[in-house]
């Protein structure tokens, strides 16, 4: 067993707070031997930090303060480097530093820091789940686990860096990427120098510029397309449909809405039950600048969706084209056919 390291000192202490910081009353904790978590319903004092740092006692931090969050964290679990290097290689495509934690077991985090007074959960969910569908990994874990804290829950929380019994055997600490995948040498030097995000930054990265509806936009003039030997009910709900459905969206909500209850109207799906999952479905939405629909908006929507007959998909709309797929067999099935079908012409829905 590594032996426990030297006491840190007020300074750094108060460094790994400005980086790693939360809820103020409550923290996780694991036993090292076994591997059991539970959580301390305590205040996360400096004797806490002191005794993470020291290898005493790890800290695991709630990083969701209400809707706030003063850092992203990305939990890569297996132990291939790639996955880790190609989210910090494509956040800095966005402008957004990024940087790899090699976790205490076999994988990685990759942590975002933000600016004094934190950013909205949201929006930084929202940045780190686009990167992650751009590398084809949507199921990777990312922290906080939820956009804002109902009363009385606390989240759940993520193993902090730095851990004293681990350091020395190169886990839990900040790795070079450009250097092998070492750890820096002085990992105090490293926390001091980090890059931090704002709110601004993720509002300007690509996946957030796309405007959202005015209200003469909301309820599109639809009109069927011809899609060549496609069958109305021939694909049941494709791909972007269940992702939207399972995951909620953050924006162009009513759009997306009146575009739900088309594909449940397409696959058969009676009017009521729709609205009845698209009631369960709005509650998964996060958006950004806009409150969650309403149960009277999300009613109108779907009345909207099976007054006339619509069949289109909608691949050519902004909001539903973020979600699409390449395995769509929609789009393969376009793309099949002796005559090409232009992308937009795929949808009857080109308002945004």
């Amino acid at each position: 067993m590594t032996e426990a390291r030297s006491q840190p000192t007020a300074a750094q202490v108060e460094l790994f707070r400005r980086c790693f910081t939360g809820l103020p009353k409550v923290y996780g904790t694991y036993d090292p031997l076994t591997g059991r978590v539970w959580q301390m319903k305590a205040p996360v004092t400096d004797q806490v930090i002191r005794d993470h740092l020291t290898g005493l006692c790890p800290f695991g931090v709630y990083l969701l303060v209400r809707d706030r969050t003063n850092a992203i964290a990305v939990d890569f679990d297996e132990p291939d480097p790639v996955p880790p290097r190609q989210f910090v290689h494509n956040a800095a495509k966005r402008g957004l530093p990024a940087y790899i934690e090699r976790s205490k077991s076999k994988g990685y985090h990759v942590w975002l820091f933000a600016q004094s007074g934190g950013i909205l959960a949201a929006k930084g969910r929202y940045v780190a789940k686009s990167i992650l569908r751009e590398l084809g990994l949507p199921r990777v874990e990312v922290f906080p686990k939820q956009d804002h804290l109902d009363d009385g829950s606390y989240g759940n929380f993520i193993n902090a860096p730095l851990f004293g019994r681990l350091t020395a055997s190169g886990r839990s600490v900040f790795i070079d990427p450009q250097q092998a995948m070492c750890p820096f040498p002085d990992q105090w030097a490293f926390l001091a120098n980090i890059q931090r995000i704002s709110e601004e930054q993720l509002d300007a990265c690509p996946p957030t510029q796309i405007p959202a509806p005015t209200p003469q936009q909301r309820i599109p003039q639809d009109h069927p397309v011809p899609v060549p030997t496609m069958p109305p009910r021939a694909y049941a709900l494709p791909p972007c449909v269940r992702e939207m459905l399972a995951h909620g969206v953050s924006e162009g909500q009513r759009v997306i809405c009146f575009r739900l209850g088309v594909h449940m109207k397409r696959v058969g799906i009676p009017q009521d039950l729709a609205i009845v999952m698209l009631l369960a479905w709005a509650k998964k939405n996060h958006p950004f600048d806009k409150g969650i629909l309403t149960d009277l908006e999300i009613i109108r929507q779907v009345t909207y969706a099976y007054r006339k007959p619509y069949w289109g998909y909608g691949c050519g709309d902004p909001f539903v084209r973020r979600h699409c797929q390449s395995s769509c067999p929609v789009l393969r099935q376009a793309e099949a056919t002796s005559t090409r079908v232009p992308l937009n012409s795929l949808a009857h829905n080109q308002s945004s």
